[in-house]
Formats: C-alpha cells, sequence, structure tokens
C-alpha cells in the first residue's frame, strides 16, 4: 500500500513537472485537446500506431528533381518522429510521456540543440529508408558533436524534407498536390561554403549538384547553419505542433485561416518571376522576423496572394527610378528589392555573360533622401549561390534612395541619383542608376553596415557593372502597410486634383492682381503709395 502510494505520488509530481513546462509554451491547453481527441478511452493512452499516423505526411508531391530515395524517407517520416520523441508505455503513449515528448522537441532550447535534434531525425528517417549516411553523434545528449560527413545528395533530401515540413505547417489539412522548389541555389552554397572543390568546378553551369561527390564535413555543416540558414531546424518544430495542433482542432480552425493557400490561383503565377519559391523559402530560413509570416502565406502555401505583395516589376510597370517611386512611396513596411543582371567574365576576358541575382531586405519604405537611412536590413546573393549578409553593427548605411530635385537648384556637388545599399555615397556597395539599366556591385572592403563576402561568384575587387535584365520590390508588411500606402495614394491624387483648380474669380479681377502693381510701380516709380491697413 505505501508501496502504491509513493509510486503515486512520484508520478504525480513528474506529470506536474511536464505540464509546467509545456504550460510555459502556451501549448498545454492544445495538448489536452490533442490527447482526448487521440487516446483509447479503455486505456487512456494513445496507441502507437495512430500517432505514427498523425505525424505522417500524406499528400502527393511533384517535381523535376525529386531522387526517388525521397518517397521513402517520406514514408518513414511518422514512425522515425515517435520513435525519437515518445516513450511507448503499456496500451501506448500515456499523458505524461505525450506532454513529455512535445517538450523534447517544442521546449525552450538553443539552436545548436534543435539542430541536433532534427538532424537525429534526419538520420533515423534515412536508417528506416535504406539511405546511407556517414554521420554519428558521440553521445547520446542533446547537444552532442556530430561527426562524420554529408554528400550534396543528403544535403538535399535534407533541405527537401525541411522544405515539406514548412509546407505541412502552414497547411492545416495538407491536401492538394505539393510541389518541390528548385534548392540548387542552398546545395551550392553548402558546397562552396563546406566542400573541398576543385579549381574546375563551375557554379554557373546546369549541372547536378546533388550527383556530386563532394564529402561536407558534418562540423562545418553545423557552422554553415548557424551561420546562413540558423532557422532551419524551425521547420521540424512547426511542422510538429501544428501536427498536434491539427489534431486538437480536426483542421477546423487551421483551415479556415489557410483555406485560401490551397490551390494556386493567383494570375502572377504565370510569370517568371525572380523570387521563387525556393528562394523565398532561403530568405524565410535565414532570420527570425516578422516578413516570415508574409513569405510563409505568399510562397510556401502554393503562392496564394502573389499579386497584393507584388509592389512593382520592371518589365510590367516600366524601367526607371520615376516608375519605381510610383509604385513604391507611401510603403511603410519591410519591402525585399531583388536584381536580376548580367555580366561579362572578367577574368578571361572575354564577353560571355553570367546571369547573377542579388536583393536586399529593408525594414522600412523607402525614402527621398539624398543620405543613408534605415535601422536594419540584410543583403542577399541569391543566385545561382545563396549567401546572406546581415548588418555588423558597425555603421547604419542600410538603404540609399535619391530622386532629382524638384527645383532646378544648382548644386556644386551633386548627389548620385538612384538606389543603392551599404557602403557611402558615391562608394557604394550596390548601386542601381536611375534608369534602372545597369547596377554597380562593388568590393565589401568599401562597407562596414552588412557582413564581408562576395554577392557572386568571382567578384573580385574591382567594381563589376552589370546590365539589369529585372527588378523586382515585394512587400512584405502585410495588409496593413498596403492599406497605409493605399490611403497615402489617395490623399496624394487628392492633393494633386485640388492643385489643377484656378479660382476664376480672382483670376479674372485685373485690380487684384499682382501684374496690375507691377505696371503701375514701373509707370510712377517714385508716386507715394499708403499700405492699407
Amino acid at each position: 500500500m505505501g508501496a502504491s502510494t509513493s509510486a503515486e505520488s512520484r508520478v504525480s509530481a513528474e506529470q506536474k513537472e511536464a505540464e509546467a513546462v509545456a504550460a510555459s509554451t502556451g501549448a498545454l491547453p492544445m495538448l489536452q485537446k490533442a490527447f482526448s481527441k487521440l487516446a483509447n478511452p479503455e486505456t487512456n493512452a494513445i496507441p502507437l500506431e495512430n500517432l505514427k499516423q498523425c505525424f505522417s505526411f500524406g499528400p502527393s508531391y511533384s517535381g523535376s528533381t525529386v531522387p526517388d530515395s525521397f518517397p521513402v524517407l517520406l514514408d518513414h517520416l511518422g514512425s522515425s518522429i515517435v520513435d525519437q520523441f515518445f516513450v511507448l508505455d503499456k496500451g501506448g503513449i500515456n499523458w505524461v510521456e505525450f506532454v513529455r515528448g512535445y517538450n523534447k522537441c517544442c521546449a525552450r532550447v538553443s539552436a545548436s540543440v534543435s539542430l541536433n535534434m532534427l538532424m537525429r531525425v534526419f538520420v533515423a528517417i534515412s536508417e528506416a529508408a535504406n539511405v546511407p549516411l556517414h554521420l554519428e553523434f558521440e553521445s547520446g545528449e542533446a547537444d552532442c558533436k556530430i561527426n562524420g560527413h554529408l554528400l550534396p545528395s543528403h544535403v538535399f533530401l535534407l533541405l527537401s524534407l525541411c522544405w515539406v515540413m514548412s509546407w505541412g505547417s502552414t497547411n492545416a489539412k495538407r491536401e492538394g498536390n505539393l510541389s518541390l522548389p528548385d534548392l540548387n541555389h542552398l546545395v551550392l552554397s553548402v558546397i562552396t561554403s563546406c566542400g573541398q572543390v576543385e579549381s574546375g568546378f563551375n557554379v554557373w553551369g546546369d549541372c547536378d549538384v546533388s550527383s556530386l561527390e563532394v564529402q561536407l564535413p558534418a562540423g562545418k555543416f553545423v557552422t554553415w547553419v548557424m551561420s546562413t540558414v540558423p532557422c532551419l531546424p524551425d521547420c521540424f518544430r512547426q511542422y510538429f505542433h501544428a501536427t498536434l495542433q491539427m489534431a486538437a482542432t480536426d483542421g477546423a480552425e487551421l483551415a479556415s485561416s489557410n483555406s485560401s493557400s490551397v490551390g494556386d490561383t493567383s494570375s502572377i503565377a504565370a510569370y517568371d518571376c525572380i523570387l521563387t519559391k525556393g528562394r523565398a523559402w532561403a530568405i524565410y530560413i535565414t532570420q527570425k522576423s516578422t516578413v516570415n509570416e508574409n513569405i510563409s502565406r505568399t510562397f510556401i502555401s502554393n503562392g496564394s496572394g502573389m499579386d497584393d505583395n507584388l509592389v512593382y516589376r520592371s518589365s510590367t510597370h516600366g524601367r526607371g527610378l520615376g516608375r519605381f517611386w510610383s509604385h513604391v512611396e507611401g510603403y511603410k513596411g519591410p519591402l525585399l528589392i531583388l536584381i536580376a543582371a548580367s555580366s561579362g567574365d572578367a577574368h578571361e576576358g572575354n564577353s560571355v555573360n553570367r546571369k547573377w541575382t542579388i536583393g536586399a531586405l529593408t525594414d522600412q519604405g523607402f525614402e527621398n533622401k539624398d543620405i543613408f537611412y534605415g535601422n536594419s536590413g540584410c543583403l542577399y546573393s541569391v543566385g545561382p549561390v545563396f549567401h546572406v549578409f546581415p548588418p555588423t553593427g558597425k555603421e547604419k548605411n542600410f538603404v540609399y534612395s535619391h530622386l532629382h530635385p524638384t527645383g532646378k537648384v544648382y548644386q556644386p556637388h551633386p548627389k548620385p541619383v538612384g538606389v543603392a545599399f551599404g557602403g557611402t555615397p558615391g562608394n557604394e556597395r550596390i548601386f542601381i542608376d536611375e534608369d534602372f539599366a545597369k547596377v554597380t556591385v562593388r568590393h565589401h572592403a568599401i562597407d562596414k553596415t552588412y557582413r564581408s563576402g562576395s554577392l557572386f561568384p568571382d567578384q573580385g575587387f574591382l567594381p563589376v557593372e552589370g546590365l539589369i535584365s529585372e527588378v523586382e520590390v515585394w512587400g512584405l508588411g502585410g495588409k496593413v502597410a498596403k492599406d497605409v500606402q493605399n490611403s497615402y495614394k489617395k490623399r496624394e491624387e487628392l492633393f494633386t486634383e485640388q492643385r489643377r483648380k484656378v479660382d476664376l474669380k480672382t483670376f479674372a479681377s485685373w485690380e487684384d492682381s499682382p501684374e496690375k502693381m507691377m505696371m503701375d510701380m514701373m509707370s510712377d516709380p517714385n508716386a507715394v503709395r499708403r499700405e492699407d491697413r
């Protein structure tokens, strides 16, 4: 009897501890609903197969670069997650172990521990799918060192798996056809950052990077994730949380908020946009910010609502700073500007054009100033290789956007007219001319605002002038920023209409006109005139 009482108090203490951790994340009510719907009333435990089925991924998927091993990996997703995080009790998984499993994955932990959990799940899935990996963990601790190496094909599988989990987190019912995006720019980023590639390796070609036999050390890969895409492990944690939330609500609440995200009905989907799903997702996993929700809703959830987020596109709205300004003026929110350009191969002295794409993310709208401004931002090397250049904290020359002065005033030292990011006036790291015909990219040594690094492969030390083929600006401030801009445009149209109106009575009165006063003064300048008081 005493042993039974001791066991009950011990279980009660364990339960209180687990519930306290879950309550600190705000997920305890959701877990209680999910457990009540998944558990067997007779055993008061969740059957193992039911939970595995809950975490499994059901939708069909397509993609031109889907390897044969990827469908097998997805088939073992649910079982591997349950085996990693839940402990089986008699009759299934009881309440305490269910809450503990959630806490292991979704409680507040360091970034390194979160990445370690993701890698353990990936290794377990690969072993179940008979995909050979050369990774091993030094111990069973959550933040232990990972030894071994990865191949580009393994990196592609891991990134594809994380993309699927991001898609599953934003689509409650997980219905429809899932299309895997092009992730070569991210794989190339890992290869160039972690691997010892041969001198003849060509990042500009259309080769299948996943077939390359380049060993990527696990330690360097972890460093690449933490410095380039630190939010990659969050894809798994969000999938874990969204799965249990869907089980708690039967998809009703989540489906109502994301019902418009299923099915690509956007009219802009037919355009060949610079910002593809894969590139948008790459930006999504670089940092935790308010723009992530808009990127997720617009691009990860099958591209619904792209029309509402595209603020400016040079091929559609016209080239030049004037056309650009008429579309971005008044937008008071985060903006993502992308520039697709091409330049010759300066090293070989020929006229071969190499196409590259760079971008900048601002935390506010553009302003017409002849000085740099802004509080935060990031530069991106988008293609062919993806890299991110966050702020260094040394300077605040984030954005420069200057139009021609409205009045014809002589300026002995006129300021550059155009759009720029980083550097100093006249020596900008990225500078777009007023015609949107050329973009100049300078070496990072002249810029103390953004992190150092090449904005495209083989950039060199000398300034590179590229011919612009397309410029896009995407608004990531949500509906509020768009409504503020619409109100601003309506107010400007009203002011313009008022300025066009002329008071005909005053205009037609010669006695009150300034012209008559000037004529009188010229006819008799010595005449004494009394000012009317």
